[in-house]
């Protein structure tokens, strides 16, 4: 594997490999089909490499790994081994012909065949349940390829041999997972509102995980979850800030097929072993996941559906979820909802980190009661206010709370990050600098004019249990003082200009050639000007 292989350039060159796709449809479509054949060229990759070195044939060289698979494949004396070891490492195992090598060399000698890609994706699906379904989003029959089979056949062509440069089982570490991780964000940039659904820009990403991994990066085991997971990139970042990364195992639950099997690839492209992820397609909070142990966890990380709707059926005031706060959340704001069902599978010494939007901290009734109580057993540790227009989704500010169990204090620590941001393109972005900014100012926990405050209960108890940061941090600025004289003096040189201009446009009628037609308009003008001096 090569460690010094040009991640730019990697990056740039997936991203390339969607113009072809563009033109046809929008970004919430393209990108299954990206993403889709990114992913069927890794395993196949991945698999041709594997072959090769258990054939005692290594090489670098993807066409002589296939060459060396091929020939294997079909000799009766190491057909059957070849193929049990390579199940026992991978779940599956790809036919010759439907390899993506070779479906690339059909490509260039004209007999390409979009069925034989079909039969591959099916054969993976077929494989094992851990790749069941996960091809399902990738229609290659859809007429936005194409009004014909031969023109869909050329567009998915184009697609492969644009891939097809690139070695995407070459790539160290977590390198592939990173451009994936790219991938995904720049699909979210192109889909606007759509992006919700399955992207948690990076910044926002890192500056939770380091907050839910701070004191823990050397714990080994170290379990975390995430109930509306998307693209499992939020679950992701605890990878990059962990000691022990490959000792972490996820859970993650999401509602959106598409999104899942998205979630799902993206672990695999990340190395994550198959028995570290616990993925779940469901309704989070309809039917609550996992029942079974391990149902608590060291870390809870979510940035659900903002104000969405749900039933709040009664019944789920029995529901352990829920049960302990009298209330349920709104059926027009599921917001506390998710809060509630994320803290409930919360280790006892864990830590949670949740967006959500600012209506929280202060809106009444049942979320009043419900924030209150949250309060009272002093289980809400920071609130940290976000910048506007930082999320795809949306443009409003949102707000980070993080939450404790068994804590012996009720003070809670705002942090006012609004201005905590460089103005982006579409979009403000959150730098490095920023995060460690704010992360930095969650450690201390001290009070620093006009970015945070650190309130104990009676204060919070004296504004009636209303979170709004402005209440605890004031980042009120006193404009500077007018100076009158020097204000009379630009008033002054203001009405000079204007008194010179007028005698320019005058002096511009007066030269003007007067004609039968022009004669009403420049009387009608002098009018005006006359009316209005």
């Amino acid at each position: 594997m090569d460690e010094n292989k040009n991640t730019q350039g990697l990056y740039q060159a997936l991203w390339n490999s969607a113009d072809i796709l563009r033109s046809k449809m929008d970004a919430s479509e393209y990108k299954n089909y990206l993403l889709g054949l990114v992913f069927y060229k890794y395993l196949s990759d991945k698999m041709l490499y594997y072959a090769a070195d258990i054939l005692e044939e290594p090489t670098n060289d993807v066409k002589k790994a296939y060459q060396i698979y091929d020939k294997a494949y079909n000799d009766n004396d190491l057909h059957d081994d070849l193929l049990a070891n390579i199940k026992d490492e991978f779940f599956y195992c790809i036919k010759p012909n439907l390899t993506f090598t070779k479906m690339v060399e059909s490509i260039f000698d004209g007999t390409f065949q979009l069925e034989n890609l079909a039969q591959a994706f099916r054969d993976i699906e077929a494989s094992s349940e851990i790749y069941e379904n996960l091809f399902e989003d990738v229609d290659l029959y859809s007429k936005k390829l194409g009004n014909t089979p031969q023109k869909a056949n050329q567009t998915i062509s184009e697609v492969m041999k644009q891939l097809n440069q690139l070695d995407l089982a070459g790539y160290a570490g977590d390198m592939l997972g990173d451009a994936y991780e790219y991938l995904i964000g720049q699909f979210a940039s192109d889909s606007g509102k759509k992006a919700g659904e399955f992207y948690t820009p990076q910044p926002v990403a890192k500056l939770m995980t380091q907050i839910v991994l701070h004191g823990r990066e050397n714990k080994k085991g170290f379990t975390i979850y995430d109930a509306t997971m998307g693209s499992g990139s939020l679950l992701l970042n605890a990878r990059k800030y962990s000691n022990e990364p490959d000792m972490i195992t996820y859970f993650g639950q999401e509602l959106n097929t598409s999104t899942y099997n998205l979630a799902r690839m993206n672990m695999i492209l990340h190395n994550v072993s198959i028995e570290n992820q616990h993925l779940h397609n469901a309704d989070t909070l309809d039917q609550d996941w996992p029942t079974e142990e391990p149902t608590n966890f060291d870390a809870v990380l979510m940035n659900p559906p903002y104000s969405a709707k749900w039933s709040a059926d009664k019944g789920f005031l029995q529901d352990p979820r829920f049960s302990n706060y009298g209330v349920l959340a709104p059926k027009s704001k599921a917001d506390f909802a998710f809060l509630l069902h994320g803290f409930y599978h919360l280790k006892d010494d864990g830590i949670m980190a949740i967006v959500l939007p600012h209506g929280v901290l202060f809106r009444g009734n049942a979320e009043g009661k419900i924030r209150k109580s949250l309060l009272e057993s002093g289980s809400i540790y920071a609130i940290i206010g976000l910048p506007a227009n930082i999320f795809y989704n949306t443009g409003i500010p949102t707000t980070i709370m993080v939450l404790k169990k068994s804590r012996s204090t009720k003070d809670v620590l705002f942090i006012d990050a609004s201005k905590c941001f460089t103005k982006g393109k579409n979009q403000n972005l959150m730098t490095d600098d920023h995060i460690q900014k704010i992360v930095d100012a969650y450690i201390k926990r001290e009070n620093v004019d006009k970015f945070t405050h650190l309130a104990d209960f009676a204060e919070i108890e004296e504004n009636d249990f209303n979170l709004n940061i402005p209440r605890y941090v004031d980042t009120f600025e006193e404009e500077e003082p007018i100076d009158i004289v020097e204000l009379s003096k630009e008033m002054k040189n203001i009405d000079a200009e204007i008194k010179k201009a007028e005698r320019e446009l005058l002096a511009m009628i007066g030269q003007l050639a007067v004609t039968e037609e022009s004669k009403d308009i420049i009387e009608a003008a002098m009018e005006v000007f006359r009316h209005e001096h």
